[in-house]
């Protein structure tokens, strides 16, 4: 079912766990994050970037993300994450996703509250969520996600006393922050700023984003949710599991694009599926009166199948 950020975020930051966003530029990624939610009975974000746009143009993934959405047996939040320009997010809204990020953090702070509050009323008039960011959360090199490079991190770190007012002014359902982690593959292990999760999370009364997750040690993981982390995005760790997939399903020339397909998809949702158990999504998602009727009918039906055998 298409849900927004704060059909999943709310139960998540009261209930102590997070929920995953996972980039899907094409309709392998989005069948492996969609299969590795209904398996676990998780919810989950899915959607794509900005700046991935030259890889899955944003008309053309809205055309299959929006209606796996609304067909899956789980919440599945649609989200476009890191919108750089005003005009991308209206965009984003009009073709019926259920979440925007409009990232606005390397202007003034005056300028990102101003921007991001006009969006967020945009959002919200058409029954979307809205995600901003306060700090930075810069590239490591060779990222896809981000859009800049920070040589000093910590002189970008949110301030815990401006996110409560960047909240309270701007009316953002979700903040990203910078902690100390940054987007694309780590050579060297960050170091997260724990304390400064735990302040935020106890200062503001939104759920927080956690940028910059691929790569991380699970017990930093299981540390940012336990000071309150409610959402943690995740991209390159199932781009490279993909493409490794292929590689190794790749053995002989005569194989084509749609033998690589099936190992691309496993491979995904396996990665997906770590990653939600690490978050402790899974299993957050019961079962509505209708799946269970509908799950007694398919049983029935293949009993009696079975007997008129």
């Amino acid at each position: 079912m298409l849900a927004n950020l704060n059909d999943v975020l709310i139960p998540a930051k009261k209930g102590k766990y997070a929920v995953g966003l996972f980039n899907a530029v094409n309709l392998e990624l989005a069948r492996g994050i969609i299969s590795a939610a209904e398996e676990t009975g998780s919810p989950v974000i899915m959607g794509t970037a900005e700046v991935l746009f030259p890889y899955g143009p944003l008309e053309e993934v809205s055309y299959y993300l929006i209606p796996m959405a609304k067909k899956a047996r789980v919440p599945v939040v649609i989200h476009l994450d890191h919108g750089l320009r005003k005009e991308t997010c209206i965009k984003a809204l009009e073709l019926g996703f259920s979440s925007i990020m409009y990232d606005c953090s390397t202007d003034p702070y005056d300028v990102n509250v101003q921007k991001v509050k006009e969006m967020a009323d945009i959002a919200h008039s058409f029954g979307a969520t809205i995600e901003g960011e306060l700090g930075h959360v810069g590239d490591n090199e060779g990222s896809h996600e981000g859009n800049s490079t920070l040589s000093d991190p910590s002189k970008f770190y949110t301030d815990p006393r401006q996110a409560k007012d960047f909240v309270e002014k701007t009316g953002v359902d979700a903040l990203a922050i910078a902690v100390g982690t940054a987007h694309g593959a780590y050579k060297l292990p960050p170091k997260l700023d724990f304390e400064r999760i735990q302040t935020i999370a106890r200062t503001v009364s939104v759920p927080l984003v956690l940028h910059g997750g691929s790569g991380l040690a699970d017990a930093d993981f299981k540390k940012a949710i336990e000071k309150g982390i409610s959402k943690v995005n995740i991209f390159t760790d199932i781009n490279i599991a993909a493409v490794e997939a292929e590689l190794q399903a790749f053995d002989k020339m005569e194989k084509g694009l749609i033998d690589l397909i099936p190992a691309a998809v496993l491979a995904i949702k396996n990665a997906v599926i770590k990653k939600l158990e690490l978050f402790g999504s899974t299993g957050k998602v019961h079962r509505s009166a209708a799946d269970i009727e509908a799950i007694v009918q398919l049983v029935t039906k293949e009993v009696l199948s079975t007997l008129g055998k």
